[in-house]
């Protein structure tokens, strides 16, 4: 019985880590085609016929440059933290020429700036001007943030969830994914390298952050190591039981039979 187990604890230990090691090779493919994918000139977005088929490995973080008309009116804020501190993202839908809606996350603004956006009372007369927006296709985050739900009834949006927010403000043909507004420096984004956060102008875009966690090598020593240690266990136990079935042969051999 504890042979079986010792075998299933082994065979598991050495399928995690290798499924790891498999984790770790798409992991460092997809960085290097997001990287390549940033220092590429900006693309149209996707047609509306081809959207069923836009995924985050095939797009995500992809420049992209768009054009039309804001709905300012149905501006909404979901929270951010960024390097400029904690605030709001301000999201638009732009009208192309389609007939389509695409949110546009126009960058962040500080907290104290949630008046003055919320529901697009900050825009100017510009706003009804036709737009052009340079700046990277990002993907839904549906749900809401960590142990927090979007509430659209409230206006109290944790997460950039294009589908509930094109509900909430019922837009008729809205794209699938986002853009962040804005293209960000390749290399990483410090306060240092930032204007101060109480400048304007609002919204401050390009403040996109391009990370990926890759801890999936780490993962994979751990659950291989946890296969050494089982294998190294089993070896401690089969010297124990030989010495202890080595014992018993010698206290069998010299017992003193008895006189009949």
């Amino acid at each position: 019985m504890l042979t079986a187990v010792g075998i299933a604890l082994f065979l598991g230990f050495v399928a995690l880590g290798a499924w790891q090691v498999q984790r770790l090779s798409w992991k460092l493919d997809l960085i290097e085609r997001v990287e390549q994918r940033l220092k590429a000139p900006p693309q149209p977005l996707p047609p509306p016929v081809q959207w069923p088929e836009v995924t985050a490995a095939a797009y995500e973080y992809q420049p992209v440059r768009l054009q039309g008309q804001w709905l300012a009116d149905k501006t909404v804020l979901t929270q951010a933290t960024t390097a400029l501190g904690a605030g709001y993202w301000v999201l638009t839908p732009l009208q192309t020429s389609e007939g389509t809606q695409v949110l546009v996350n126009r960058g962040f603004v500080p907290q104290d700036q949630r008046a003055r956006w919320q529901g697009g009372a900050g825009a100017d007369e510009s706003a009804s001007a036709p737009a052009t927006v340079v700046g990277l296709l990002r993907m839904s985050e549906p749900g809401g943030g960590f142990l927090r739900r979007n509430d659209p009834a409230q206006q109290r949006w944790h997460s950039r969830d294009v589908a509930a927010v094109a509900q909430a403000l019922q837009l008729a043909r809205p794209a699938p994914f986002f853009v962040d507004a804005g293209l960000p420096s390749l290399k990483s984004l410090a306060s240092a390298d930032l204007p101060p956060a109480q400048s304007g102008p609002w919204p401050r875009e390009g403040l996109t952050v391009v990370r990926f966690f890759n801890s999936h090598l780490v993962y994979a020593l751990t659950w291989f190591g946890l296969a050494l240690m089982v294998v190294g266990a089993a070896v401690v136990v089969a010297r124990y039981e030989s010495r202890l079935r080595a014992a018993y042969r010698s206290h069998t051999t010299h017992e003193p039979q008895p006189i009949l």
